[in-house]
This record gives structure tokens, sequence and C-alpha cells, in this order.
């Protein structure tokens, strides 16, 4: 039976990302051999949409108030690549990554199926 998620993000400074996911997000990790590490993510939840071009997935991070969240990241020195906008199905903004990449941080404006997953368990 499928009992979780394995996501991979591929960069050019994997060790500067891994630190950043460790030291200012502060994602509990294990160490798979060699400093490899793997991060334990916070519950997740997947949306398939249509799209006539190339396939390809993405990732976001979500949270309950990104006011509060890009005022904490920002105090940790954290630059964001775009003001917070409303997108219609939540607020919406991206990070940069020490590779220089983005990444999407969100709170949601729909419906989520984790509000019907014990966390405890």
């Amino acid at each position: 039976m499928i009992n979780a998620v394995h996501a991979v993000m591929y960069s050019k400074d994997a060790e500067a990302v891994r630190a950043f996911f460790r030291d200012v997000l502060q994602f509990a990790n294990v160490d798979a051999g060699g400093g490899w590490l793997i991060f334990a993510l916070p519950p997740a939840e997947l949306g398939i949409h249509p799209h006539d071009g190339e396939p390809h997935h993405e990732l976001y991070l979500m949270c309950d108030d990104i006011k509060a969240a890009v005022e904490d990241l920002n105090g940790k020195g954290v630059e964001f690549t775009q003001p917070v906008k409303d997108a219609g199905w939540g607020l919406l903004t991206a990070l940069r990554l020490p590779d220089g990449e983005s990444l999407y941080l969100y709170q949601p404006k729909h419906a989520s199926p984790l509000s019907f997953i014990s966390h405890t368990a």
C-alpha cells in the first residue's frame, strides 16, 4: 500500500539548498549517508491540473498566514522574488533558494483535504 510521497528537487548547489531546508526552514531530517539529507515534509496535498504544454511538476510550500510567514522568513534573511499576490485560489509569493531558483509559498483559499486527515496518525 502507498503510504507516502518522496519528492525530489534537483539543484546546481544541492548542499546550500539542503542547508536552507535544514537551518532556515528547520525541516526535520536524517542523514541517509555521506551528508545526503532526507527531509520530513509537512502534510501534503496533490492537485492534478490539465495542461496542453509539456507535462511538468511543481512544488509549493503552504502556510496558514502568508504575511506572518514572509515576515518570519525575511527576518532570517530570505529574499522573495515576487510580492504576495492574490492568485484566486490562494495568496502566492516565491522565495529565492541559495542556488538562485525560486520556490513558491502560498496560503490556500480553496478547501483542503488536509482538514480530514488526523495529524497524529
